[in-house]
């Protein structure tokens, strides 16, 4: 392969990039990028180089070497532009000193927007001892993003050059991969094949790279000051001696670059735009509980007795486990010298208005200020898109924000959701949420995150940068267990931290929290480290002439106290509270001799 086509393959990487599956606006305008790819950007590039080489023709490999060796570094599978190919030779410069700032977590995509993460099946040909196998993934429809499902195979044919071909699907409503149905299949055709061989099959199928999806914030700022520090280092670091037409060169290398780099981020800065822009609610229900629609009209309450979507609200009840098995909705009501009221035991049972759509307009109408009336917002969404929408209405008014995001951990678990990620990508997911929470949070707001010794160390210097170390207020340890039982090579983690920021310090709200105790606890109260304080004046005569010094003012000190009528000395290197503390303790009964003494 030629230099020149090596690069514009590589090009092509970042306006294709891997297939991207699904239907929204961002898919979309990815596809449009395609496009623009192959009907405007190629050909006018090729026109555009093919110029500015006719002075200089001997210059056309090396022109397209260069552009492939610097692009090739930040063009990824995905077409996601950041510090993909990076090894320490290439002395890669990132600004990360600043006066404030002499120490700061850099991950390599900092500068991203996280979109997603995703197993990318591509066609594959696979051989097993003397077998050749052919998975046809074109079956497989789109999914959420980060949802996990798993992969079936079906025997779809045997060719007749004898590969064994199977289609790839997700799985649905359970269905799995039915072994001894495509064995029996496969004996129709007259091959005899172990289970074994067939499982070897879908293991080296199944070993696909997840493919992570990013945008980036500025392509232009980042691609530009890239080329800008890579062709620094060329130039120092190169040749001694420099000719004009040599200079001329690197300045066609320059002009080329840097018109890809505006090719690449007039779409990328689209994709921002596309990723930022608020969302349309798709579908929206209210939950008003019985009492309050009973203040307004308790009329309204008979019709949704009465309502045929009113047996799958008690359904739903008794899935919360509000309502039991024995409701009564005849006895929903009581009479009353002023008439029917609701029964006290069911003045408070949820009324969804996803039951009674009919009805939805005339109950939201009994309320003149629907919007304060609300005790709360539920939202079902992708967060980041949830909290960028809501955004524009709840800047700075949000008192507390509690976050309990997937855990980074080491290998994948049993949740309908992805939980392992590349620490760069779990970081770029985080920083994304946080700065949004930041801004709708009001200035004696607090913020909650909680993590476990996966990612903990990422979380903390994460948050010091978006909330500002100075408003770090606690590290929270959860225990989750009480068994202490060791296993393995190492001890056990039986706790989580939540991290505990403020939006500003000096303004936060923080009320402690106090409990009396059931049962008094008793402890000693000897604490670290010597002193001697002043002895009251009324009880010098209690303390032995031994223990008494005098200090530079002639006051006389001591570190024994009088406790319970008798001269006490701390142990080596302790000390005891204040004789005045320890009379008030007494006072209250508060202090008492061991059965050591």
């Amino acid at each position: 392969m030629s230099k020149e086509q090596r690069f514009y393959d590589a090009l092509e990487d970042i306006f294709v990039g891997a297939k991207v599956e699904g239907e929204s606006g961002y898919i979309n305008l990815m596809r449009i990028k395609s496009r623009y790819y192959e009907e405007g950007v190629f050909p006018k590039l090729q026109k555009d180089i093919n110029e500015a080489l006719k002075p200089f023709p001997e210059f056309r490999e090396e022109l397209f070497d260069k552009l492939y060796t610097f692009f090739n570094r930040y063009f990824s599978e995905s077409g996601s532009i950041y510090f993909r190919y990076t090894p320490i030779h290439q002395n890669v410069y990132e600004k990360v000193y600043t006066d404030d700032k002499d120490v700061i977590l850099f991950w390599k995509t900092h500068m991203l927007y996280y979109v997603k993460t995703d197993k990318l099946f591509k066609n594959l040909e696979v051989k097993t001892e003397e077998f050749k196998f052919f998975f046809d993934v074109s079956g497989l429809e789109h999914k959420k993003a980060n949802e996990k499902r798993a992969i079936i195979y079906e025997f779809k044919e045997k060719r007749k050059d004898g590969v064994i071909v199977f289609n790839v699907l997700y799985s649905e409503r359970g269905r799995i991969t039915k072994i001894n149905d495509i064995l029996r299949d496969l004996r129709r055709e007259g091959v005899t094949i172990t289970e074994d061989t067939l499982e070897k099959a879908f293991r080296v199928f199944e070993k696909q790279n997840d493919v992570d999806y990013f945008i980036n914030k500025n392509a232009k700022e980042f691609l530009r000051e890239q080329f800008n520090i890579w062709l620094y280092q060329y130039v120092f670091s190169g040749e001694s001696g420099w000719a004009e037409k040599r200079i001329k060169q690197l300045q066609i290398l320059k002009d080329i670059a840097f018109k890809i780099i505006d090719f690449i981020s007039q779409f990328e800065d689209e994709l921002v735009k596309i990723w930022n822009k608020p969302k349309f609610v798709l579908n929206s229900n209210y939950v008003i509980t019985l009492d309050r629609i009973a203040e307004k009209n308790i009329d309204i309450i008979e019709k949704i007795l009465e309502h045929e979507g009113f047996e799958d609200q008690v359904k739903e009840w008794e899935e919360l486990e509000i309502a039991d098995k024995e409701f009564d909705k005849r006895k929903v009501f009581e009479n009353a010298l002023s008439g029917k009221k609701l029964r006290k035991k069911y003045q408070h049972l949820p009324i969804d208005t996803k039951y009674f759509k009919d009805l939805e307009l005339e109950i939201l109408g009994l309320f003149d200020d629907l919007e304060n009336s609300l005790d709360g917002w539920l939202i079902k969404s992708e967060n980041y898109q949830a909290l960028n929408t809501i955004l524009p209405k709840f800047k700075e008014k949000i008192q507390t924000i509690y976050i309990d995001p997937p855990f980074n951990k080491e290998q994948d678990a049993d949740y309908f959701y992805s939980v392992k990620y590349k620490d760069s990508s779990w970081a770029t997911l985080l920083e994304n949420r946080f700065r949004p929470a930041k801004d709708i949070l009001n200035e004696k707001g607090s913020i909650f995150v909680r993590c476990d010794y996966n990612g903990n160390w990422i979380v903390r210097p994460l948050m010091n940068e978006v909330f500002g170390g100075e408003n770090f207020k606690n590290e929270i340890v959860v225990n989750k267990s009480v068994r202490m039982k060791t296993e393995g090579n190492k001890f056990p983690s039986w706790h989580d931290s939540v991290f505990w920021y403020s939006n500003n310090s000096d303004k936060v709200y923080f009320r402690h929290i106090t409990e009396s105790r059931q049962k008094e606890e008793w402890r000693s109260i000897d604490m670290e480290g010597e002193k001697w304080d002043v002895i009251p004046q009324d009880m010098i005569k209690l303390f032995s002439a031994k223990n008494i010094k005098y200090d530079e003012n002639g006051n006389p000190i001591s570190r024994a106290r009088i406790i319970l009528g008798k001269e006490i000395l701390p142990r080596d290197g302790r000390r005891f509270p204040s004789q005045e503390i320890i009379n008030e303790l007494e006072k209250q009964n508060r202090i008492r001799f061991s059965k050591t003494g």
